[in-house]
């Protein structure tokens, strides 16, 4: 368990983190989320022990060991991908070298009950570590992360900077810290690799605390969300999903505290204003103009509300919105489609899902009648208007016009009194959206695109990853519009959790085959897990599914040796959890109790009265002696207790 204890960072006068309390608990996985600048990385780095001591402890145990990823890339020097992900674990490395050194002693004729003690305790750690099973659980873990055999040997130098970052991944993994602190660890993974790494993380025996903008991995693995905003963390007892919700209906506490005390004040003020000049009702005066100077000022939070808005089809197209029966594409040699059907209906919202070059984009190229089938059909039905977003959608702006001229001469008229607001959500607020498109950037030019499509007058929506130019609040308010659009929706994106959100309907394109999935991206997801799994089993080694349950007969006494053993391991296990649990909540009381005594030690007025001094000084100092005794015994139950399950895994 790690504790942090009134940590405190500033930086010139910014303050990032202001007396943060927390104590981090084993098992617990925690998102670390809040606005860019926030300070999230600085705090993981005061964790990881990189940054210049602050004001504040951070207390652990003796053999507390914490893993750090950080976003940027890591200098590494020539090796290989192997030798680099095996070296990761400094313990493991020194029990390794030491229990060869005292083999040597052994072969040349040393011998003694010490060293023979010694080398049992070695031995005995080395194993608790996975020391001798980390080659083959190292090369797992890599095969997880999309490297290749070939790549083993291979000297990391010649890895692209993601690859090596995967690489350093792949070495944080193995170490199975107590404690894994990764920022921004999805950035380099595909999509295969980042459900692998969801997976593994699902089964990590220590805690960890992800900074990641990827939502849905956050709503996938967190139990916990920890919010960084003015250098104070909130911390939410759930998934992503749960603090939206929770943070929402706080939000709406806030913003009716703040109308509730408005009001007061309102009713004060006019009061003081109504008898201010008279004498018979000055001390009533007096006494409301203190309340209000002592009246907290509640904060409206209307300000930081992302705009809304809601799009709809002008036109409404007929139930058939789109067939394609036996079609084939080929670029080429290259077979893309063949044999391809698929039937869309109105007000639908689907999601595109493949692994790159599969052909989602030459669908929607196909679809929109950019590109032709050379057999087939594709019919698009009756009054349906095609909008499509795409990356190069760019190239087709006019860069003679402005960004309010050039998103107005597509705006359905519905939306064009309310045009210049609704800019603003696409982050071109008051002079900006007389800006020229031929000086905007890139992004710049994709929100443009993105305005002008959603505001067009279209009911068939095609859109190639809308949010790549979006912020996290624009993010959501273009769910909400997508959500609530009575048009039909096809979406290619790579952000799971805006998908999980919005389609009820997936389409997978795997070997220029489609796979359909009545669900949401999470139902997709389950139900391609399920079937790997069943995959996996059906092609086991004929060894392992043929074998016989059990060769030999056991006899009665066996059986009930066998049954005794577990019973009493399953008692000890039992007798060590709970008093790690007794432990752990003794700890949480002492630190409240230390809390107030600090409290009152810092109050001058303790001083005037030299015995309570004395007294909470001592009582202070029996605290911190109780608490340094538990975390001791806290470490060695919990060393016993992974032993213990480490035999229990190795019998089985």
């Amino acid at each position: 368990m790690l504790q942090i204890q009134n940590l405190t960072y500033e930086i010139g006068d910014r303050l990032l983190l202001d007396k943060i309390n927390w104590q981090i608990k084993p098992g617990r996985r925690i998102g670390l989320i809040g606005p860019n600048g926030a300070g999230k990385t600085t705090f993981l780095r005061h964790l990881a022990n990189i940054l210049p001591t602050a004001p504040g402890v951070i207390k652990f145990p003796k053999y507390y060991r914490i893993g750090y990823l950080p976003q940027e890339e890591i200098k590494t020097g020539a090796q290989s991908l192997l030798n680099l992900v095996l070296q990761g674990n400094e313990e493991i490395m020194a029990l390794e070298a030491e229990i060869q050194s005292i083999h040597k002693q052994l072969e040349q004729g040393e011998n003694g009950g010490t060293i023979i003690k010694r080398l049992g305790h070695l031995e005995d750690r080395f194993r608790i570590l996975g020391g001798y099973n980390r080659e083959a659980e190292a090369k797992r873990i890599l095969q997880g992360l999309g490297f290749k055999e070939s790549d083993y040997n291979r000297d990391v130098l010649e890895f692209s900077g993601g690859w090596r970052m995967r690489g350093h991944l792949a070495r944080l993994l193995l170490q199975a810290p107590d404690l894994l602190l990764m920022d921004e660890p999805t950035n380099h993974l595909d999509l295969a690799s980042l459900e692998w790494l969801e997976e593994f993380l699902k089964t990590f025996k220590g805690s960890m605390i992800i900074v990641s903008h990827d939502r849905f991995f956050l709503d996938r693995l967190a139990n916990e969300i920890a919010e960084l905003a003015n250098g104070k963390i909130t911390h939410y007892n759930g998934n992503y999903h749960f603090y939206e919700k929770k943070r929402a209906e706080l939000r709406e506490q806030q913003h009716k505290a703040f109308l509730a005390q408005k009001s007061e004040r309102e009713r004060i003020e006019k009061f003081i204003e109504r008898f201010r000049y008279k004498a018979t009702k000055a001390a009533q005066v007096q006494s409301r103009i203190k309340m209000l100077e002592k009246m907290p000022q509640a904060v409206d939070i209307e300000s930081e509300t992302a705009f809304s808005f809601q799009i709809k089809a002008d036109v409404k197209s007929y139930k058939n919105v789109l067939s394609i029966s036996e079609m084939a594409f080929a670029y080429g040699p290259l077979q893309v489609f063949k044999n391809f059907n698929l039937d869309i209906t109105r007000g639908e919202k689907l999601a595109l899902v493949g692994a790159n070059g599969e052909g989602k984009t030459t669908l929607t190229r196909l679809i929109c009648g950019e590109l032709s089938p050379q057999n087939g059909n594709i019919n698009i039905g009756e009054r349906v208007n095609i909008g499509y977003y795409a990356q190069h959608q760019t190239e087709s702006l006019d860069v003679s016009k402005t960004i309010y001229q050039e998103v107005e001469s597509s705006a359905a008229p519905s939306f064009r009194a309310r045009l210049r607001d609704i800019l603003g959500l696409f982050r071109f607020h008051g002079d900006e959206i007389n800006k020229k498109i031929a000086v905007l950037s890139g992004g710049e030019k994709a929100r443009v695109s993105l305005a002008k499509i959603l505001l067009s007058p279209c009911n068939f929506l095609i859109m190639d990853e809308p949010t790549n130019h979006l912020d996290t609040a624009s993010k959501q308010a273009l769910e909400n519009a997508l959500r609530h659009y009575d048009g039909t929706l096809l979406i290619i994106s790579h952000d799971r959790y805006f998908l999980d959100s919005l389609v009820e309907r997936v389409l997978e394109i795997k070997q220029g085959k489609l796979y359909d999935y009545p669900g949401n991206y999470s139902y997709y997801l389950d139900k391609r897990l399920q079937y790997t799994a069943s995959v996996k089993q059906q092609h086991q080694s004929p060894e392992k599914t043929n074998a016989p349950a059990n060769t030999t007969r056991k006899s009665k006494e066996q059986k009930r040796l066998e049954a005794e053993a577990r019973k009493a391991v399953s008692k000890e296990r039992n007798r060590l959890q709970k008093r790690i649990d007794s432990i752990e909540k003794r700890l949480d009381e002492i630190n409240a109790q230390r809390e107030q005594l600090e409290k009152e030690m810092a109050d001058p007025q303790t001083y005037n009265n030299p015995e309570r001094s004395a007294a909470l000084n001592k009582n202070y100092k029996s605290l911190e002696k109780e608490e340094q005794e538990l975390e001791g015994e806290w470490e060695e139950k919990q060393l016993e207790l992974d032993a213990l399950l480490e035999s229990i895994t190795v019998d089985s």
